[in-house]
Formats: structure tokens, C-alpha cells, sequence
């Protein structure tokens, strides 16, 4: 009798004790499948991070975010501009195999527009659903505005944003079918996502979850709350990254708060890169095109207990394996069987936990619109098209197939300053004949508007 007091006096001082131990009833079986939470900002640039050499901006969340997980360096989206680049994203597929009318492809969805991404695609959401999970989509949907495009329509159980740009007319805040506020109070906007990322992780923290946190920020025009205006040496664009640095504080709070740390995988990115302010880094180019600096953005990943504290790998990963990679996560073996549709991207799931030493090889290829312009494998990275004249300036804007291919290595040269391709011409017809072979698996109209790139060199 002694001896079975005595354990249940040890059981209850432990349970007075131990840390966490307050919190222990809300922590799922190990059995269960991590959260996924994926933070998105629009438009920011691979040098606006403090851990990517920013100076003038301040992001302690963030470097921490970096310090407890892995920094990818040579981390990528699908295109330099934010429609097709968040198709990408959330299917695995690149957009210019969805449909060039559809999407809107040589551009960006608008208000007035009444197509977006197909009901024939399959997003993670969708596919993270049908196994259990709770999700939604907190911030900027851009995929579009009316049924059958919107969030809800494509396996979100919620939505809570604006959804397009920021610079857009109307410009209403919303929360599933409704309208909240038009046009929204932008100074309170980053908050406002904030707290509804937070209480959705409050409510969801006893089953698996997806939390997709788009924010519209800093896409001009750019707006911060009082605590945050003129705070930082950045000007106001820094004031708005430095309150998304504060906004995945709070993210990385709750998550820690609800002892969820080591069941919560956290992923960090850019739809595209800087567009008029904003810092590329060492990088040529900006918004707009598919040199590194349009379509190489920060990439941060964090799973404590599972991915090593701070690492930091300049291998080449895409945003198109991260529908893969989830797969992986929820338990699926074969993403392919998830979707009817070929999937780009590839699972990452045992390079980010250290199981491998490599990613597994993929050649990105980077169009903007329906135009193949780059293409990236291993250290080399091929030029074979670009436009005539930037994206937003003024004139008559033609993709023209380039004369000559250029190739950088990328270990040694992320500028794109100095053409290999003089010294390197059976690497050129490699790189050419597999963009033969992909191109082959496009629509149609893709294969038509590349036909200068489907010749076999």
C-alpha cells in the first residue's frame, strides 16, 4: 500500500515538475502526421533578410527561424511574377501546363477576370484534406476571384484576406464569401493576418493542420501599423518587413506556446523577387524576369527535432517540390497518385532531414507566361530566351529566342555576370536536348509559342 501511494505522489510531483508537462494533454500521438505551415510574403527580395545580408532591415524572428532549422541559398519559384508563381506552389505543376487562357498566364489575374486555376488541378490543400487535415488560407489568394478559383474552391476550409494584390480595385478584406471591409485599412492589415493565423492554430492544435499565411506585403503600395512606421533604417518598405518578421515571431510563439514544435514543420519564402524597392542581394535582375534575382528568393525551413539547427545548403530546391514534399509529410509514398496530373516537382523530404546529401536532380525550367526563358541543373544555369525590353517599362514587350545560349555556373557566379558558354558547349546540348524532351510534355499552345526551342540542337 506504501509502495502505490509513493507512485502516485512521484506521477503527480512530476506532473508539477516537468516542463511542458502542463500542456502535455494537448500534444497528439507521435503517430500522427507534423502541421504544415507555409509563410509566403509578395514581392520581397533575396537580400531583404538579415540572415540573406540585409543590413538596413532588422529580422531577429527570422534569423532565428534560419538559426533553428536550415537556409536554403539557391531556393527558387516557378515564375518572376505572382499568379503563375502560386500555381506552382500549391500544385507542384509548373502553371504554363494549366492554360495559357485559363491562368492568364502572360500576366497576373485582375478583379475583372473571371477564370483562375482550374478545377482539374489538384492542390495541396485538396489532397491534405482528404487526409485529415484542418486548413486554411490566411493573406493573398491570387488564383481567382470568382467560384470555381477561389481558396474555398480548392480545398480550403477557410479563407481570411484579400484576394489579389494589394494594388488592386476593389480592395476588400474577406473572410470566406463575405466582405469585412472595403476597401481595407492596409496600416492594420499584417496584424489582422496575424492574429488569424494564430487563432486558427489555437483551434486546429488537436489534429493535423495546413496553414498557408500569404501576406500582401511589401507588394507596393506599402503600408505598416503605427508600432512599426518609421522604425526601421530600411525606410518604410523595411518597416513592412520587419512587422512580417514580427508576424512569424507570433507564429513561431503559438506553435511553441501549444507545445506543437516538434510536430510543426515551418517553411519560409517569396512569391517572386523585389519589384521597384527591395534588395536582390548579389543578384542580376528583379520582378519581372528570370534572372536570379526575379526568380531566386529567401528560403527558410525549420522542424525542431528533425531538420538540424542551423544549416544551411546551397542546393537547388523550387517551390514545385513542395506539394511533394508535403505528400511525404502526411504519409503519402507516391504524390503522383494523389493528382491525375503529372507532378514537376520532386519529394524533399529526406534531403531536408539530412538523410541525403542531395535534393533529387530536377531540371527547373523558369518561364514567364508562356515563354521558356531559363533553365536551371545542378551549378548550371542556361539562358535561351528574354524579353526585349523589362517587364514594366514602357514599349512593345517581345520574348525573343537568344542567337546564342548563355550558361553561368551558379556555385561561383549567382550574378550571372560572366557566360561559360564558349567552354562548355556538350553541356549547352545536354541542357538543350532534356528542354526538348520536357517541352514535349506541354499543351499544345506551350510547344507552339517555344517552337524555336523544340529543335533538337
Amino acid at each position: 500500500m506504501k509502495i502505490r501511494w509513493l507512485s502516485v505522489l512521484l506521477v503527480c510531483c512530476i506532473s508539477f515538475t516537468v516542463p511542458g508537462a502542463g500542456i502535455a494533454k494537448q500534444l497528439r500521438p507521435a503517430s500522427q502526421p507534423p502541421n504544415i505551415i507555409f509563410i509566403l510574403t509578395d514581392d520581397m527580395g533575396y537580400g531583404d533578410i538579415g540572415c540573406f545580408g540585409a543590413k538596413a532591415i532588422k529580422t531577429p524572428n527570422l534569423d532565428r527561424m534560419a538559426r533553428e532549422g536550415l537556409r536554403l541559398t539557391s531556393f527558387y519559384v516557378a515564375s518572376p511574377i505572382c499568379t503563375p508563381s502560386r500555381a506552382a506552389l500549391l500544385t507542384g505543376r509548373y502553371a504554363a501546363r494549366m492554360g495559357a487562357q485559363q491562368m492568364q498566364l502572360a500576366n497576373v489575374l485582375f478583379p475583372t477576370h473571371k477564370t483562375g486555376l482550374p478545377q482539374t488541378e489538384t492542390t495541396v490543400a485538396t489532397a491534405l484534406k482528404r487526409r485529415g487535415y484542418a486548413t486554411a488560407c490566411v493573406g493573398k489568394w491570387h488564383l481567382g476571384s470568382v467560384a470555381p478559383h477561389r481558396a474555398l474552391d480548392h480545398g480550403f476550409d477557410s479563407y481570411f484576406g484579400i484576394p489579389y494584390s494589394n494594388d488592386m480595385k476593389p480592395t476588400p478584406l474577406m473572410r470566406n464569401e463575405e466582405t469585412l471591409e472595403e476597401p481595407v485599412n492596409q496600416t492594420t492589415l499584417t496584424r489582422r493576418y496575424t492574429e488569424e493565423a494564430v487563432a486558427f492554430i489555437d483551434r486546429s492544435k488537436d489534429k493535423p493542420f495546413f496553414l498557408y499565411l500569404a501576406h500582401n506585403m511589401p507588394h507596393i503600395p506599402l503600408f505598416a501599423s503605427e508600432k512599426f512606421r518609421g522604425k526601421s533604417a530600411g525606410g518604410l518598405y523595411g518597416d513592412v518587413v520587419e512587422e512580417i518578421d514580427w508576424s512569424v515571431g507570433e507564429i513561431l510563439a503559438a506553435v511553441k506556446r501549444l507545445g506543437l514544435d516538434r510536430n510543426t514543420i515551418l517553411f519560409f519564402t517569396s512569391d517572386n523577387g523585389p519589384w521597384y524597392q527591395g534588395s536582390a542581394g548579389d543578384l542580376r535582375g528583379r520582378k519581372g524576369w528570370t534572372y536570379e534575382g526575379g526568380i531566386r528568393v529567401p528560403g527558410i525551413v525549420r522542424w525542431t527535432g528533425h531538420i538540424k539547427a542551423n544549416t544551411v545548403s546551397d542546393e537547388p530546391l523550387c517551390t514545385i517540390d513542395f506539394f511533394p514534399t508535403a505528400m511525404a509529410l502526411a504519409g503519402e509514398k507516391d504524390a503522383q497518385t494523389v493528382t491525375k496530373q503529372p507532378l514537376d516537382g520532386k519529394d524533399a523530404l529526406p534531403f531536408l532531414l539530412g538523410q541525403t546529401k542531395k535534393p533529387q536532380e530536377n531540371l527547373y525550367l523558369f518561364f514567364d507566361g508562356i515563354y521558356l526563358q531559363t533553365a536551371r541543373l545542378g551549378k548550371w544555369k542556361l539562358h535561351i530566351a528574354r524579353w526585349n525590353v523589362p517587364r514594366y517599362y514602357p514599349g512593345e514587350r517581345r520574348n525573343l529566342t537568344l542567337a546564342k545560349p548563355e550558361l553561368y555556373d551558379l556555385l561561383v557566379d549567382a550574378g550571372e555576370s560572366y557566360d561559360l558558354a564558349a567552354d562548355h558547349q556538350e553541356i549547352i546540348k545536354n541542357l538543350q536536348m532534356q528542354i526538348v524532351v520536357a517541352l514535349k510534355t506541354f499543351p499544345e499552345e506551350i510547344q507552339q509559342a517555344n517552337a524555336d526551342l523544340m529543335k533538337e540542337p
